[in-house]
C-alpha cells in the first residue's frame, strides 16, 4: 500500500493563503460588493451612464476578486479529502492525481501571492496597451502583430474582456500599431511590467538569404481612466483628424469618417480611436486616453525631477526588457530578471505568467532596495 504524506505541502498552501486573505482584506471585499449591490440597485443608476459604469465595473471586479479567493479556498478543503481517499484507494493513480492538484494549486495560490505585490496608485485599474513596430521592416511589423496576438491570447486564458480600440495595418505583414483594453481588476498592474522594448531574433520569412533578422517592437500599458480630470487641455493644444476605419491592407471597413486622431500639439502625442460607431465615441476615447497619457508623462517629469534633485538621475528600468529567439536555441529571455522560457510557441499563444510574475518580483526588489 501506498504512503501519501503531502501534509506539509499542504500546511505551506494555507499558511501562504492565509496571508494571502489578510492582505485582501476579505472582508473588506464583501463589504465593497455590498456597498455596490447597493448603488447598481438604486432606480436612477442609469441617468447616469458613466457613473453606472463605474458602478457595475467595480462591483464586477469585486465579485470576481472574491470569487477568486472562495475558489482556492474550497479547493484547498477538497485537496484533504482526495489526499485521504488517495491513501484508501492506496494506487498510484489515486495519488497523481492528488499531487497534480497540489502542483495546480501551488501555482494558482503563488499567482494569487504576486497580486499581493501590486500596491502602487494605479495599479488595480484595467490596463490600455499599445503595441508599435520599430525597427526591421516587414518582421517588426509581423512581431508587433505577434507581441499583440499574445496579449489577447493571455487575455483570453484568463478570461478578461478586450476591447481593440485601434489597429493601424501595415503595407506588408503584421501591424504598424495596435491600441486595446483589457478590463479587469489589476491589469494594469500586472502587465505595466510588459512596457519598454522587446527584441525578436529569427530567420527572416520575408527574405530569400535566409539571415538572421533582428526586429523590435515597444509597448507601453498605461491605466484605464474613467476620468482624468487632474488634466485639462485647451482645445488650442489639440489638431482633430477624422478619416475612416481600415482593415488589413489598407482595406476600407467603413463608409463615413467615424475613425478620429488626435494629436497633441505641445508634446506631439497622438491617439486614435475606430473602434466605436460614431465619430464623437471616437473622439471621447480618444481624449480619456491622450488625458491619461498626459497625466502619467506629468507624474514622470515630476518624479524624474525629484530624482535629479537627488543627485540619482539613473532610470530604474532599461528600455530593452526582453528577447525572443525563433532560431537555434528557441529562447525567450527576460534582460531584467534572467527567467527563461524554452518554449517560445507557448509564450506567444499566451503562457506569459512565468514571466509576468518574475518582472513584478523583481520591480518589488527594486523599489525596496
Amino acid at each position: 500500500m501506498l504512503e501519501f504524506d503531502p501534509s506539509a505541502e499542504i500546511q505551506a498552501l494555507r499558511t501562504t493563503f492565509a496571508n494571502i486573505r489578510e492582505v485582501v482584506d476579505v472582508d473588506g471585499v464583501r463589504a465593497d460588493i455590498a456597498r455596490l449591490e447597493q448603488e447598481a440597485s438604486e432606480p436612477g443608476l442609469w441617468d447616469d451612464t458613466a457613473n453606472a459604469q463605474r458602478v457595475t465595473s467595480a462591483l464586477s471586479h469585486r465579485q470576481s476578486e472574491l470569487a477568486r479567493i472562495q475558489a482556492v479556498e474550497r479547493r484547498l478543503d477538497d485537496l484533504e479529502v482526495l489526499v485521504e481517499l488517495a491513501n484508501e484507494m492506496g494506487d498510484e493513480d489515486s495519488v497523481a492525481e492528488a499531487r497534480k492538484e497540489i502542483t495546480d494549486l501551488e501555482r494558482v495560490i503563488g499567482d494569487l501571492e504576486v497580486k499581493t505585490l501590486l500596491d502602487g496608485e494605479y495599479d488595480e485599474r484595467s490596463a490600455v496597451v499599445t503595441i508599435r513596430s520599430g525597427a526591421g521592416g516587414d518582421d517588426a511589423t509581423d512581431f508587433a502583430e505577434m507581441l499583440m496576438r499574445m496579449y489577447l491570447r493571455w487575455a483570453e486564458r484568463n478570461k478578461y474582456p478586450v476591447k481593440v480600440m485601434d489597429t493601424s495595418y501595415a503595407e506588408g505583414a503584421g501591424i504598424k500599431s495596435a491600441t486595446f483594453e483589457i478590463d479587469a481588476p489589476y491589469a494594469y498592474g500586472v502587465l505595466s511590467v510588459e512596457a519598454g522594448t522587446h527584441r525578436l531574433a529569427r530567420i527572416s520569412p520575408f527574405g530569400s538569404a535566409d539571415k538572421r533578422q533582428t526586429s523590435f517592437a515597444a509597448v507601453e500599458v498605461i491605466p484605464l481612466m474613467e476620468e482624468a480630470q487632474e488634466v485639462e487641455i485647451p482645445e488650442n493644444d489639440i489638431r482633430v483628424d477624422v478619416f475612416r476605419s481600415s482593415g488589413p491592407g489598407g482595406q476600407s471597413v467603413n463608409t463615413t469618417d467615424s475613425a478620429v486622431r488626435l494629436t497633441h500639439l505641445p508634446t506631439g502625442i497622438v491617439v486614435s480611436m475606430q473602434n466605436e460607431k460614431s465619430q464623437i465615441q471616437n473622439r471621447a476615447a480618444a481624449m480619456r486616453v491622450l488625458q491619461t497619457r498626459l497625466l502619467l508623462l506629468q507624474r514622470e517629469e515630476e518624479a524624474a525631477k525629484k530624482k535629479e534633485l537627488a543627485g540619482n538621475i539613473t532610470a530604474s528600468w532599461g528600455d530593452q526588457i526582453r528577447s525572443y529567439f525563433l532560431y537555434g536555441q528557441q529562447l525567450v529571455k527576460d534582460l531584467r530578471t534572467g527567467f527563461e522560457v524554452g518554449n517560445p510557441a507557448s509564450v506567444f499563444d499566451g503562457d506569459i505568467d512565468g514571466l509576468i510574475n518574475a518582472g513584478i518580483r523583481w520591480r518589488k526588489r527594486k523599489i525596496e532596495d
